[in-house]
């Protein structure tokens, strides 16, 4: 597997309209884009700074798991995305292959019109991996 850079990380927040202020205004940064991911029950806002992106997600619903996770942790970090260049599926083979524990078997669309698939934080040093790759 080859990964090219970290593709962004991923922001728990309560709310979209409460957090983007403090990433423009504090930090300096620009909001370019606003997406509802409505299978994963998420509203997205995305930064850049340099080649890395930041993603904020919201729970659009009690049922989210980005609304599990704020309830149990709070607010903050929730992953880290790797971009792979060799495809999202070789990559899942290969860390499977290594012991490593897959929350997704195959890829699936996220945001931003990525292939998507998430690493177990139980196998992965207790952070949430994302694998991704530009969707065809």
């Amino acid at each position: 597997m080859e990964l090219t850079h970290i593709e962004h990380l991923g922001i728990a927040v309560k709310s979209l309209e409460e957090a983007i202020p403090y990433y423009e205004n504090v930090l300096g940064l620009k909001c370019y884009a606003i997406e509802e991911v409505t299978d994963q029950k998420v509203r997205t806002a995305f930064f850049k700074i340099g080649q890395t992106k930041l993603e904020l997600l919201e729970p659009t619903c009690p049922e989210s798991t980005i609304a599990g996770f704020i309830e149990k942790r709070g607010e903050g970090i929730h992953h880290m995305a790797f971009a792979v260049a060799d495809g999202v599926a070789n990559a899942l083979a290969e860390v499977e292959g290594k012991g490593i524990r897959l929350i997704d078997k195959a890829p699936r669309r996220g945001a931003e019109g990525l292939d998507i698939a998430f690493l177990h934080p139980k196998s992965t040093q207790g952070v949430l991996t994302e694998l991704c790759e530009k969707g065809k």
